[in-house]
């Protein structure tokens, strides 16, 4: 069986940056024992080559906004498929989660995400 990737990229305030770091510490371990290989989040240093167009401009981000791209990598699609499930009634994740879209003043916008689930090419 091929690997399987799910990606993301995604805008965040950038004076939240260290409080979002805390929270994905925590949530990579629980995708981990659910069954991802590897999860990994990065933040933006070199968005501009000519003739492309970069993630601040996709994503519409601010000035005070930091990119971050992540990735999840699985054994396989059907991996994947189970670990989003079991990852879905993880109770932790809520309560790890929930600060993150909290209305009043949210860290996180799931709404400004783009997301996909990918197969290998080669």
């Amino acid at each position: 069986m091929q690997q399987y990737i799910d990606g993301y990229v995604f805008p965040i305030s950038t004076d939240k940056l260290s409080v979002y770091k805390e929270v994905v510490k925590k949530v990579a371990e629980i995708w981990k024992e659910h069954g991802a290989i590897n999860y990994t989040e990065n933040i933006y240093d070199d968005l501009s080559i000519e003739g492309t167009r970069s993630f601040v401009d996709v994503l519409a981000s601010k000035e005070n906004e930091t990119i971050i791209f992540g990735w999840i990598i699985f054994e396989s699609r059907d991996a994947r498929d189970l670990a989003h499930k079991k990852v879905a009634e993880d109770k932790r994740m809520a309560e790890i989660v929930s600060p993150l879209t909290d209305k009043t003043d949210p860290i996180f916008d799931a709404e400004r995400m783009a997301f996909g689930g990918f197969k290998p090419l080669f």
